[in-house]
């Protein structure tokens, strides 16, 4: 009965942004349009300032380096299509077309979160182990963590994906979101959901719980170590170079907790959240890293500078 019922739905609608006006859907497409345009070319930048500047080869801008090239992958993902949605105004996709952007969403999404909880344990080795930075964040170390913590998101959010894709879907195709998001998916499946929720669970634990954890425990320990600081320069810097990631541990963690952890009886549109962490996070993030980081805005400066010069020569 199960693969019966598999085989009725070839694929799914998303509903994305249908219910709003004419009007607001192509100021939302051209909103849309010029967020992703931003995010992706910010996002670019600095990967590209981070991997060609000498000067920015230290551990933290490593793994900056890699969360730049996860956020212009994670926004990929679900802004493009639903662009051409919004274009079109035809929200069908495949089943075997959902089930891949739920699996890259939930594969960049976790990656995100792991990163940005290695971040954290960089700031802590280096503001509250500062004689033992070059021993426990070596190049060898940094690239080993940066692998296992892809690695570690490629299977286990390959298994969640199966659980759900395998689960029998009936005659209801309409999923309410602007993309296949996995908690939206498994609403339409016309069996018991309850080990994919425990699945799910495990899954948050893993990618979300455990890398928070490590980043309030690290800033605990950091700020504790600042405050005993007799410096009050010391004690400037160590904040100014922990605030760039406090603020984007804020804005993800702030609207995707929001969004999951609300309850299913609340009113309030999934899709404003989405919005947020999908793009406008994304869009933010470099421009809080370049701005916050004097070495990064230096070098930008010093880059731009030396092109402008270069064209008035010509």
């Amino acid at each position: 009965m199960a693969s019966e019922n598999q085989t009725v739905v070839s694929g799914f609608i998303l509903v994305g942004f249908s219910d709003l006006s004419p009007q607001i859907q192509r100021l939302l497409f051209l909103l849309l349009l010029l967020f992703y345009v931003l995010a992706v070319m910010g996002n670019l930048l600095v990967f590209t300032i981070l991997t060609v500047e000498p000067s920015l080869q230290s551990p933290m801008y490593f793994f900056l380096r890699n969360l730049s090239l996860v956020e212009i992958c994670f926004t990929t993902v679900t802004i493009p299509r639903t662009l051409v949605n919004l274009l079109t105004e035809d929200g069908s996709v495949s089943f075997m077309g959902c089930a891949l952007q739920m699996y890259f969403f939930f594969f960049f999404g976790s990656e995100e979160c792991v990163l940005l909880g290695i971040m954290a344990y960089d700031r802590y080795v280096a503001i509250c182990k500062p004689l033992h930075y070059a021993t426990l964040m070596s190049n060898k170390r940094c690239v080993h963590m940066a692998a296992g913590s892809w690695i570690i998101s490629v299977v286990l959010q390959f298994g969640q994906i199966t659980f759900i894709i395998t689960l029998p879907y009936c005659n209801s195709k309409v999923i309410y979101h602007f993309f296949c998001d996995g908690v939206a998916v498994m609403k339409l499946s016309c069996t018991d959901t309850y080990l994919n929720e425990i699945i799910r669970m495990v899954a948050d634990t893993v990618f979300l719980l455990i890398p928070f954890l490590v980043i309030v425990s690290s800033y605990i320990y950091i700020i504790s170590t600042v405050l005993r600081m007799n410096s009050r320069e010391g004690r400037s810097k160590a904040f100014s170079t922990c605030s760039s990631h406090l603020a984007v541990v804020t804005l993800f963690y702030g609207t995707a907790m929001i969004a999951y952890l609300q309850p299913d009886t609340s009113s309030a549109d999934p899709r404003f959240f989405a919005v947020f962490y999908c793009l406008i996070n994304p869009m933010l993030n470099p421009l809080i890293y370049s701005l916050r980081s004097k070495e990064v805005r230096g070098v930008l400066m010093r880059r731009i500078w030396g092109k402008m010069t270069l064209l008035c020569r010509r």
